[in-house]
């Protein structure tokens, strides 16, 4: 893929996330054997470690729909290259369960091969999470 196919993919995926769109439809844009993760306290929220297959993506919006209330979701800058993007920003979500507010910066990095995400990855203040999620 070029830089420009992968900018584009990023974009896309931003996209289909802020305007809500379904999860089998933002799960399009992911390879079958997909491999998922974000690190932190596995035990903190269902999404946490690691994953593999399209499941994961679903399962992920999924639970962030119901387990959390965005508050803010801003995007600084998206960096691309041939096989990996990187998405850098800060957000702010409310834990439904707790009432408390994550605020983190975050960079999620989107690897990809033949149009398609082969790898999420999302890099936190996995400590904010724990905190908020445990109470």
């Amino acid at each position: 893929m070029s830089q420009n196919d992968t900018l584009h993919l990023a974009q896309e995926f931003l996209g289909r996330m802020g305007k809500g769109a379904q999860p089998a439809d933002i799960a399009s844009l992911f390879s079958e054997n997909m491999e998922f993760e974000i690190a932190g306290d596995t035990g903190a929220l269902p999404w946490i470690g690691k994953k593999s297959g399209c499941p994961a993506i679903t399962d992920f919006i999924n639970d962030l729909s119901a387990l959390t209330e965005r508050i803010s979701f801003e995007v600084q800058d998206i960096l691309a290259g041939e096989k990996r993007a990187v998405i850098l920003g800060s957000l702010a979500t409310r834990v439904k369960r707790t009432g408390k507010i994550i605020r983190t910066d975050f960079a999620i990095v989107l690897t990809v091969a033949n149009g398609q995400i082969v790898r999420f990855q999302m890099l936190e203040d996995s400590f904010a999470v724990s905190q908020a999620a445990r109470g």
